[in-house]
């Protein structure tokens, strides 16, 4: 009978990655880890004032409930993000799709990365159940995919395909797509979901679910982008917390079907 790569009991696999027992260590350390990141995404105009608080919140949840390596992604989504808002953007300013360099507000930092927050307090309050680190993973990685497809999209594209019918819309269209936005907003999942495994909170395993699940979250953003939010019945905020909340629920059901 073979042996399996990964321990049984998930514990025993976080113990292999160091992560402390004791809660009270462990709060301490996750609330002067949070203040340091908070102050410096301040500094960077990565958020603004409301969204520091909700980005506290979030951070604070993911490292007290997860540790280190959910850290480390999030700070992985925060570079991505940051990076592709700015990637050409006076071309995105000019056909008015810039997002304000002052940074994401709270409604937006709970949409994006709310989810992930989430599953990371149902892991501690459920003692280690191990596939809500499957929705961690998924939902931080639909989050960096998402935008970076956005970002990058509309700063390469002129024109972009509405998913529902394919027809060519301008770049920035709510349920628009195009090629450089979709292979960069892949690679972005995928970078994301691979530090989860190489930070050590996510089995490797359970890559390819990460990785599948934040692709159909980010398709199910377009989507809910043509159907949805181009009629007025959703805004962004909202079709970014679903197709998170998509790609987090994936990544648990097929952690749990595994």
């Amino acid at each position: 009978m073979g042996v399996s790569v990964f321990p049984m009991k998930m514990d025993e696999f976080r113990a292999t990655a160091g992560w402390m027992a004791d809660p009270y260590p462990r709060i301490a350390i996750a609330a002067v880890v949070t203040l340091v990141f908070a102050i410096l995404a301040r500094k960077l105009r990565g958020v603004t004032r409301s969204g520091t608080v909700a980005g506290v919140v979030v951070c604070f949840l993911l490292y007290a409930g997860v540790g280190p390596g959910a850290f480390a992604a999030l700070v992985s989504v925060f570079v991505l993000t940051w990076l592709a808002t700015r990637v050409g953007y006076q071309r995105k300013q000019r056909i008015g799709v810039a997002e304000p360099l002052n940074g994401r507000t709270a409604a937006q930092v709970f949409a994006n990365l709310g989810v992930a927050a989430a599953c990371a307090a149902l892991y501690l309050a459920t003692r280690q159940t191990s596939v809500f680190l499957a929705g961690v993973a998924a939902g931080l990685s639909e989050a960096a995919g998402d935008t970076v497809s956005s970002e990058l999209g509309q700063a390469h594209s002129d024109y972009a395909r509405l998913i529902t019918t394919w027809k060519r819309v301008p770049s920035g269209t709510d349920g628009g797509v195009s090629l450089t936005g979709t292979l960069t907003g892949i690679a972005a999942a995928t970078l994301v979901s691979l530090i989860c495994v190489l930070t050590r909170f996510l089995p490797v395993k359970w890559l390819g679910i990460s990785v599948l699940a934040a692709v159909i979250g980010i398709i199910a953003d377009s989507y809910l982008g043509a159907l949805l939010e181009r009629r007025g019945l959703l805004n962004n905020d909202a079709v970014n917390f679903l197709s998170t909340l998509v790609a987090a629920g994936l990544g648990l059901f097929f952690a749990w079907s595994m």
